[in-house]
């Protein structure tokens, strides 16, 4: 079916401004196969069911809007942790900012160098979740990033990582257009977490393919802020083996655009996927959250759990489905998506969705929007505690059931931290 002419136009525009990079090696291959998937479905447009939220202009645009970069902080999010830093500043890795990969524990290579040999481990996994991510819900930037992703880093972990990989980005040109690819294989039993945090890039568009074998754990936290005028998509596509663990966390703060997908795919019996995101918008905010978990095992649990504070016109998005497939019985499938609207200026738009092809599940799904509880903030007020402070705390803990979602108590400590610090920041 030809596509409609303004999609088609819209996706040329993007395409003539990319160059692929040169791949002699395995990921030709795949490249040339995504670049075939985004010229048969071309770029989102607002008119596309799972885009009806968000308007994705600015991320299909041919170029990023300029976004005004901020100077590296002398601390950030995760600094007071023992871990290995991997730096990119506007989608380029900086070697110097950066710790030696061996330090991890684990195998890390740059997919740019990578990609230049013929045989490399991350040949059977790049590209290939995300192309089979597309069904039932075409998402053609993932396709657009496994096309012409300039970097990235591929990590294979065989035992317990000894520390933690933090991607660290950093943003520095006005106008930088970064697209970055990350590849992840946990191996049967092996234990990795990976952190992520800072302002990208003008405009940001981001891939991760995680791959978790029979026994493997993987945690992911990721820490978006500062930037306020960020536009990212940003994409997880996730395959759980059996007895796996896979447990995401994102808290998200400013941002003009921030969209976050993760589809994970539940392949072996057993296995546990929690997706879990806490957000504050202020003013010029939107953020979209898209989940897509599906069960394809027996005795599977997933969990999703996403908590908005919004206030001055900021707008919220949940999009999240659980599909549980024929044979995969004794499901147990949670979501909850639940806004707090500090003013009536902002808006939360929610789409939960369950379809169920078992007997013997466990599934709910629930969604609200409210404003603070007056009573429990006059209860507050009666014993001495300012207003702004009682709605400060009554934010934190609304958002407390997401944040218990962090493994890692050192960790979960220190996103209350900084939650606390940007609403003493945004009192009033």
């Amino acid at each position: 079916m030809a596509l409609p002419q303004a999609k088609l136009t819209a996706t040329e525009d993007r395409l003539a401004r990319l160059s692929m990079p040169e791949a002699p090696g395995w990921s030709a291959l795949p490249r040339a196969a995504a670049l075939a998937r985004v010229e048969t479905m071309g770029l989102p447009g607002r008119r596309d069911e799972y885009w009806r939220f968000t308007n994705p202009a600015d991320l299909v645009a041919a170029d990023p809007v300029p976004s005004t970069h901020h100077a590296r902080q002398k601390t950030q999010v995760f600094d007071q942790m023992d871990r290995v830093r991997l730096v990119f500043v506007d989608g380029v890795f900086d070697a110097a900012a950066s710790d030696d990969p061996a330090l991890a524990g684990v195998e890390i290579t740059r997919l740019a160098e990578a990609q230049e040999q013929d045989i490399h481990w991350a040949a059977d996994l790049y590209g290939t979740l995300e192309a089979q991510g597309h069904e039932p819900v075409e998402r053609p930037l993932a396709a657009l990033n496994t096309a012409y992703a300039t970097d990235g880093v591929l990590i294979r972990a065989t035992g317990k990582a000894e520390k933690p990989v933090n991607l660290v980005y950093f943003h520095e040109s006005e106008t930088s257009d970064a697209i970055l690819h990350h590849v992840i294989k946990v191996e049967s039993g092996a234990d990795l977490t990976v952190l992520e945090n800072g302002p990208a890039a003008a405009r940001f568009n981001k891939v991760m393919e995680v791959d978790v074998a029979d026994g493997g754990a993987f945690h992911h936290v990721r820490a978006q802020g500062r930037d306020h005028d960020r536009r990212a998509v940003t994409h997880i596509f996730a395959r759980l083996g059996a007895e796996s663990l896979f447990k995401s966390f994102t808290m998200t703060v400013n941002g003009a655009l921030t969209r976050n997908e993760c589809i994970i795919d539940m392949t072996g019996d057993n296995g546990v996927a929690h997706v879990a995101g806490a957000c504050l918008g202020d003013g010029d905010f939107l953020h979209d959250d898209t989940v897509f978990i599906t069960h394809d095992a027996e005795n599977c649990e997933s969990r999703q759990v996403f908590k908005k504070v919004l206030k001055n016109g900021a707008t919220g998005v949940f999009q999240g489905k659980i599909l549980v497939q024929p044979g995969a019985q004794k499901t147990d499938g949670y979501q909850i998506s639940q806004s707090l609207l500090l003013d009536d200026d902002s808006q939360f738009l929610a789409k939960p969705e369950l379809e169920i092809y078992a007997d013997d599940v466990a599934c709910s799904h629930g969604s609200t929007s409210g404003a603070i509880d007056e009573t429990a903030l006059f209860y507050l007020r009666s014993r001495g505690v300012p207003k702004s402070e009682a709605v400060d705390l009554m934010v934190l803990s609304f958002l407390a059931e997401a944040i218990e979602e962090i493994e890692s108590a050192e960790i979960r400590e220190e996103i209350v931290e900084r939650l606390s610090r940007w609403l003493s920041r945004h009192r009033g």
